[in-house]
């Protein structure tokens, strides 16, 4: 699992795509969210805009993410 801290609050799940390069892009990242590729805390998650917390996990592409 790979740990990554966000300097605010929280940071929305499509910028976090983003941040972590999974997405080339926003529509990129929108597009992955739609399909249901994306599982926050273990639950497919198809909003973009979802809040991520400081100990969220988004699991995309076989790969585990924390908010940290």
């Amino acid at each position: 699992m790979e740990k990554i801290k966000i300097q605010t609050e929280y940071i929305k799940l499509d910028q976090f795509l983003k941040w972590t390069g999974v997405a080339e892009s926003g529509v990129h990242a929108k597009d992955m969210i739609l399909a249901g590729e994306v599982k926050v805390n273990g639950e497919v998650e198809e909003r973009r805009g979802k809040k991520l917390y400081k100990g969220d996990k988004v699991e995309i592409a076989g790969k585990t993410f924390e908010v940290e």
